[in-house]
């Protein structure tokens, strides 16, 4: 996780009283995962968060599956996927299983209200679009390629650039915590030399932009499939101050170094983050393999136990014809899968690739939903064929 982080005024001991100019005390509190056992910040508010005015219920939100009726591979075309919504609501869930959903937006609307997820951590890939994500813990501005990383409870809100041609965002929601692997942290919680990217590589909240007015402020809350309404009569981003370990953070892909050798390496060394039964890698331009008989692409290989989702960003993705900028493909478990006709003849010799690509591998099947049948190619399970 991101070391320790500090904004805004806090007092010298936690848990003492902290006073207002005019005599009153801050509100406190404690922002923790796994009960009081995880990692925990500690926020110090003008209003106390649990000052409610309303109540109610916002909307169930289902995702409707889609049985293609046989195992086999999909590629889904989604670079045609019309803009609409905000960032949350605008989102399509196109694959999901019980430890994760991942889907895709193209937002045009701004947020008029906050949002908190209960229950899930979040990740937003920047595609295409910048702006700023107003947070409880200050702004964090993000551009092309950041992976932005919400903790589960956090208040947030996107502010789309006005001057964003397009805005076009992967997103995952995971039921527990995404975090760096845990290979590449020490026994301190310091990422290791090996580590393909380092704390300097990570960007924190560095303005808190404290509210003090009053109004009447929605907060859409997520739990399960459930979102519930609920209003403030202040600015929920209230905060004067906070410290801790838990909060929100963004690295961007360029900032992914990457790990390559004299034969080709295995997908693990492309890993970024980890989540509850799933990874995230990057594959981003690089050197290849540099063996004078190496093959530059991938050998073909089963996914015995997992599913395998890349989400197809920029470049020229070595191994696979008839791709295009915002394709999604899945490779189930049990059906291998690997370098298609005449590419493994083409990469001799080769010596860089300039792919651009996100990697989702889960370790429970993924279920599809109704939004991905709108973008299967039906034909890809076919294009291994000369």
């Amino acid at each position: 996780m991101p070391a320790y982080h500090r904004l805004g005024e806090i007092p010298p001991k936690r848990h003492t009283q902290f006073r207002q100019p005019d005599g009153s005390l801050y509100a406190e509190e404690v922002f923790g995962t796994e009960g009081f056992a995880g990692n925990y910040s500690i926020l110090y508010y003008r209003y106390p968060p649990t000052r409610v005015t309303k109540i109610a219920k916002y909307a169930d939100l289902h995702y409707e599956e889609w049985d293609p009726g046989v195992q086999r591979h999909l590629h889904l075309k989604t670079k045609p996927l019309l803009e609409g919504g905000d960032p949350i609501f605008g989102r399509q869930v196109l694959m999901f299983n019980k430890d994760v959903a991942l889907g895709v937006v193209r937002p045009n609307e701004q947020m008029s209200y906050f949002y908190r997820n209960g229950e899930c951590d979040e990740v937003y890939f920047i595609h295409d679009g910048h702006g700023v994500v107003e947070t409880n813990f200050g702004l964090l501005p993000y551009h092309e390629g950041d992976y932005i990383i919400i903790p589960r409870g956090t208040t947030y809100r996107f502010q789309l650039a006005s001057d964003s041609a397009e805005n076009r965002f992967l997103t995952i929601e995971a039921r527990g915590t995404i975090e760096p692997p845990h290979r590449y942290v020490n026994k301190n919680g310091q990422l290791l030399e090996h580590a393909p990217y380092c704390e300097r590589d990570l960007r924190r909240p560095e303005e808190l932009a404290s509210h003090s007015e009053h109004g009447e402020f929605e907060v859409r809350l997520k739990v399960g499939e459930r979102v519930t309404s609920y209003w403030y009569d202040y600015h929920p981003c209230n905060v004067v101050g906070w410290d801790g370990y838990e909060y929100p953070w963004i690295f961007n892909i360029a900032d992914f170094e990457p790990i390559t050798g004299r034969v080709h390496q295995p997908p693990p060394v492309h890993q970024t983050f980890q989540g509850p039964n799933f990874v995230v890698c990057s594959f981003v331009p690089r050197k290849l393999d540099y063996h004078p008989l190496s093959i530059a692409v991938p050998y073909n290989h089963s996914n015995i136990d997992s599913d395998e989702m890349i989400y197809y960003v920029n470049g020229n993705f070595g191994s696979r014809r008839g791709i295009e900028r915002s394709s999604i493909t899945l490779h189930p478990r049990g059906i291998p899968h690997g370098p298609q006709p005449g590419v493994v003849e083409k990469s001799l010799g080769a010596e860089r690739t300039e792919e651009l690509a996100v990697m989702v591998d889960t370790f429970y099947p993924l279920k599809l939903t109704v939004a991905a049948h709108q973008h299967d190619d039906s034909a890809y399970p076919m294009s291994w064929l000369d």
